[in-house]
């Protein structure tokens, strides 16, 4: 048995949870989701738990059975509370600001790189250097600070670019002088 998948899923009671076919659709206080079960799992819901159990012993069942119940626990933490990534901006001079569904961020290019940001997904800037992404849905929250991050990875001599916050970026030593 998957130690994960083994481990019930609970939820609050402002949580419904409903399965049509393949579709399990997660809804919250703070909007719902939708995902396809995995094959060879099926789900059981009792009074404020849920459980995945696997339909045989097969690999594919065996593996989908972890994954099945973690999607679905992120699905009900994200319509519960919602999920966040912050990033730190760290040069002279670079900067972001969010203009409508567009986030502007100076980076030391020469012209300032604009960031469409997604449907369900809120951005906001603090003193023009710490970016806060939220939203419900965990994968697109992570997905969305890798994109912003790759615009400008950190460089490890004096380490500018985007971070994330409390992220460690391990140093160089630079050029030494002439003796």
């Amino acid at each position: 048995m998957s130690r994960i998948g083994k481990k019930p899923v609970n939820f609050a009671k402002n949580v419904k949870i409903t399965q049509s076919g393949k579709i399990v659709k997660v809804e919250g206080p703070k909007g719902s989701l939708s995902s396809s079960l995995p094959d060879g799992v099926s789900l059981v819901v009792s009074d404020g738990n849920l459980v995945i159990e696997r339909k045989s012993d097969e690999r594919i069942a065996r593996s989908n059975h972890g994954l099945a119940r973690t999607m679905i626990g992120n699905m009900v933490e994200g319509v519960s509370n919602g999920f966040e990534k912050r990033l730190e901006i760290v040069g002279v001079g670079y900067r972001a600001e969010v203009s409508g569904q567009d986030l502007k961020l100076v980076l030391g290019f020469s012209i300032p790189v604009q960031y469409s940001i997604p449907k369900g997904i809120d951005v906001k800037v603090d003193k023009q250097t710490n970016v806060t992404i939220s939203g419900i849905d965990k994968q697109l929250v992570g997905r969305v600070a890798a994109e912003i991050r790759a615009l400008k990875k950190p460089e490890p001599y004096k380490g500018k670019g985007i971070k994330y916050a409390g992220e460690y970026i391990k140093r160089k030593a630079g050029k030494s002088a002439a003796a």
